[in-house]
């Protein structure tokens, strides 16, 4: 077998020319674009030459805030072949709460000490504020329609070795003071090759991935374009704001092109189960898909389950699905459940969870996890307590990380890079505990609800109220409070406002019932007011401290 490119530019380099095989684009116009490997790297040394003759250097950094895939993956590989340092931001057109966007950009810009800011026409209004800002009155914005036209100037390529920085990945964070993983090219290829390798979805000349998910996070970023380049693993990519209006659309793609390979986080398997009617359903054909990943927040039996009932008409199978666990620390990918096999789904017991006992449990009120697999060759895991020693079968602790694909740690932040990278181990926060060799996600340590002196995990509390009639699944935050010395629960959830007085009592009287446990108080909020990352993950220490502060927007108690 041939052995792996080491960096990323030299596996661009590596692809195979002709028409056969690239990257097809849907773009927000619905017209698809397609662009074989050949015409990729033409394209990616055009944009390099024109960032050197901004006076740019090997390893400056370079923003982007490209809201269409295909101006992004070209401009990105631009900069990488350059032997600059992409820094993937997200893109926002709106205006709608403009001030705070641009106070994220500002802080990433400088942060990175971006030298220069790649967008489009459609967005660049917004961008332009940055020029506003102190210290960047004379920050270099290019957008794509003007900015590469024309003939390329002379441009030689810098050598870009193993070592050298790939791309910046800032987290999305509980704040919106994001913090940016040092991703460098043997990162990016030790884990590329771990999760894409034959230990993990074992890529066959065949494949096709198909993906919906956003460039500037680790999952869409590195899972469809910069792992599949590596591999030479051709892709279908449509745009986020697409699958959010159309999600079946993700699901005809796979369809249409015979994609074999697709991930997606847990509300998206919710999502689409919920949108798809029998006209839909009879449309579709999911039997070439042989991988449909699952990760990026916490997994829910229940709707995977009911996902692959639901398509098990249009030749979904059920072992294709593949639960997995995750940082941007570590790149992107920590541990796989096993290819072809069914979901593991551990049933353990209530009330020894609150105490950190993963004890196994038949009872119909038993918590279902699922599981998230093992670590590849070369890496490891382990589950410490809080004093950093290692924890038993079925204890509950925090999870460590080690091997090739952990980063060196956050960009000019030694403060939070020796908080979670200590002695080459990664300390990432989540808990979760093994059984039979499978690792099982908890929760956040920094969000587990103290109540009573037992352990309560915010996303059980919130699934229990998600079900209400009501309540916009997915829109649920729960956190607790420290009242007059004591932890108190507070429940936040997005509902109508003709509805908010049903919601508080039934949601107050779904936590009682469930969990043994009277809310201090609940929130009913309207749509859009709970602040979530630009992932889409509920943000439970903002919303916390929004509450905390009044600036949780509820609706009238009266209402």
């Amino acid at each position: 077998m041939t052995a792996y490119p080491s960096t990323l530019v030299e596996a661009l380099d590596r692809l195979p020319g002709g028409e056969a095989r690239g990257f097809r684009f849907y773009g927000a116009d619905r017209q698809e674009r397609y662009f074989p490997y050949e015409a990729m790297r033409a394209e990616a040394h055009r944009r390099a030459a024109f960032l050197a003759a901004l006076g740019m250097r090997k390893g400056d950094c370079v923003a982007l805030v490209l809201p269409e895939n295909h101006e992004f993956v070209l401009s990105f590989l631009g900069a990488s072949v350059g032997g600059f340092v992409p820094v993937p931001i997200f893109p926002r057109a709106s205006f709608k709460g403009a001030d705070q966007y641009v106070d994220t950009l500002e802080h990433i810009v400088k942060a990175s000490h971006a030298k220069a800011v790649i967008c489009m026409q459609q967005n660049r209004d917004i961008v332009d504020q940055l020029r506003g800002r102190e210290g960047l009155e004379n920050l270099p914005i290019l957008d794509t329609e003007t900015g590469f036209t024309g003939q390329a100037p002379p441009f030689a390529p810098p050598v870009v070795t193993p070592d050298d920085l790939c791309f910046l990945q800032f987290t999305s964070g509980s704040t919106n003071r994001p913090k940016g993983v040092m991703v460098k090219h043997h990162n990016l290829v030790a884990n590329t090759t771990s999760f894409l390798g034959p230990h993990g979805l074992a890529r066959t000349p065949d494949d096709v991935g198909v993906s919906w998910l956003p460039l500037f996070h680790d999952m869409g970023l590195i899972g469809f374009v910069l792992g599949t380049l590596i591999v030479d693993l051709p892709v279908v990519l449509m745009p986020t704001p697409t699958f959010a209006r159309m999600p079946r659309m993700w699901l005809e793609l796979i369809t249409k092109h015979r994609g074999t390979i697709t991930y997606a986080p847990n509300f998206a398997y919710q999502l689409v189960t919920k949108r798809c009617n029998e006209k839909d359903l009879a449309a579709l054909d999911l039997s070439s898909l042989r991988v449909a990943g699952c990760g990026a927040e916490p997994i829910r039996a229940r709707t995977l389950i009911e996902f692959a009932e639901k398509f098990r008409p249009a030749g979904f199978k059920s072992h294709a699905l593949l639960p997995s666990y995750g940082m941007a620390e570590s790149c992107l990918a920590i541990t796989f459940h096993q290819r072809s096999t069914e979901m593991i789904v551990d049933r353990v017991d209530g009330a020894a969870m609150k105490s950190g006992r993963a004890t196994p449990s038949a009872s119909p009120d038993a918590l279902e996890l699922v599981s998230c697999g093992v670590p590849f060759p070369g890496h490891e895991l382990a589950i410490v307590d809080e004093s950093g020693q290692p924890v038993g079968e079925r204890v509950v602790g925090q999870i460590l990380s080690k091997g090739p694909s952990v980063t060196e740690g956050y960009f000019e932040n030694p403060e939070a890079s020796a908080e979670s990278f200590k002695h080459g181990w990664l300390w990432t926060g989540d808990l979760g505990y093994v059984a039979d060799g499978n690792v099982y996600i908890c929760g956040r340590v920094k969000d587990l609800i103290i109540l009573n002196g037992a352990n309560h995990y915010p996303q059980d509390l919130e699934w229990a109220v998600g079900e209400i009639e009501g309540v916009r699944r997915g829109n649920v935050v729960a956190f607790s409070v420290m009242k007059d010395g004591v932890e108190q629960l507070v429940i936040a959830a997005e509902g109508n406002s003709g509805d908010a007085a049903r919601l508080r009592t039934e949601i107050a009287e779904a936590i009682q019932k469930s969990f043994g446990l009277t809310p201090a108080h609940v929130a009913i909020c309207a749509v859009g007011a709970l602040p979530k990352t630009s992932s889409g993950k509920a943000q439970r220490r903002k919303t916390r401290a929004m509450w905390e502060s009044g600036e949780l927007e509820e609706h009238p108690v009266s209402a």
